[in-house]
């Protein structure tokens, strides 16, 4: 087993389902005053957050992740299931004077997101530095900024690989936050949409990022994902699945699978695949943390899917 450093967000998902589209509800031309309400079909509280969602996914995959992240007050049931898991809960910071971070994801039919989070406890940087001597690597995951700030500074000196994964903390994060943290990482992922935002904010074009980045993860959704690094680019198709139920944490479960085919030696094509294989699992269920999945039982949806044995 290889032990991986997780950092990012803890947090409580309230997950809420649209039974329609959000763009027969949007007017082109009143963008600039919007003013919707949307009837959810129930809400369903998850364990969730980019740290939490990875490392479970990462425990599946047969690894040992250390979650570097900070949670609050009401984490007692949090801590519990993931002790229950078998996932190490001794790294993670708590303020008792902060609610543990909360997300609140509305999906639509056509399994687009709005999604809110509140940083609660997760506001406060997790402060002390981890140790990296018996980690094989790390990903930081979009959680606190000052962590993902410091993280990537921390493992370039410790000569530890690391993967980046802004997401959602793009906006807040500043040009020279993101140009530090991609130069010299292992990889950096993220959908279509965030990589052509961090492009703009960086004012890299795709050739000035492969140059900072060993690889580029490109998500794209069911259409499978990119990867991307100076000398090649390969598209990687996307996992059968069975139906999907809620996309919320697919992207996780992609980033677990990728790592842990990184960490066997495997090409980015077949890192891509194994990711795909897992992400599948995560949308045939509802919520981040809630499927479940057997090493056979992967090999055997990455053979059907791909036609090829799994190295895993």
């Amino acid at each position: 087993m290889s032990r991986v450093i997780v950092s990012g967000s803890i947090a409580y998902d309230r997950i809420m389902d649209f039974p329609g589209h959000f763009r027969d509800h949007f007017l082109a031309h009143k963008l600039h005053t919007i003013n919707v309400s949307f009837a959810v079909e129930g809400v369903e509280e998850n364990f969730g957050g980019t740290a939490g969602n990875i490392a479970y996914n990462l425990k599946l995959l047969g690894h040992e992740p250390s979650i570097i992240s900070t949670a609050g007050s009401d984490f007692g049931a949090y801590r519990a299931y993931l002790e229950k898991q078998d996932i190490a809960t001794e790294l993670i910071h708590v303020d008792p004077s902060e609610l543990t971070s909360s997300a609140y994801i509305i999906t639509d039919k056509a399994d687009n997101q709005i999604a809110a989070f509140s940083f609660g406890a997760g506001r406060a940087a997790y402060k002390t530095l981890p140790e990296t001597e018996s980690a094989l690597c790390a990903i930081i995951g979009a959680g606190n900024p000052d962590d993902m700030r410091a993280l990537p500074l921390h493992y370039k000196s410790r000569g530890l690989p690391y993967f980046y994964d802004p997401a959602q903390e793009i906006p807040i994060l500043s040009a020279d936050d993101l140009q530090s943290a991609i130069d010299g990482s292992a990889g950096l992922f993220g959908n279509d949409y965030e990589i052509d935002l961090i492009m703009q904010k960086t004012g890299w074009n795709e050739k000035e990022l492969l140059a900072r980045a060993a690889l580029v993860v490109v998500t794209l959704g069911e259409s499978g994902s990119r990867i991307m690094s100076k000398d090649s680019s390969v598209r990687v198709k996307a996992a059968a699945v069975e139906q999907v139920i809620d996309p919320t944490g697919a992207g996780d479960a992609f980033r677990a699978g990728f790592i842990a085919g990184y960490l066997s030696g495997q090409s980015p094509r077949i890192c891509a695949q194994i990711g795909s294989a897992v992400a599948a699992y995560a949308v045939e269920q509802q919520g981040t943390q809630n499927h479940q999945f057997t090493l056979p039982e992967l090999r055997e949806r990455y053979q059907e899917t791909y036609g090829e044995n799994c190295p895993l």
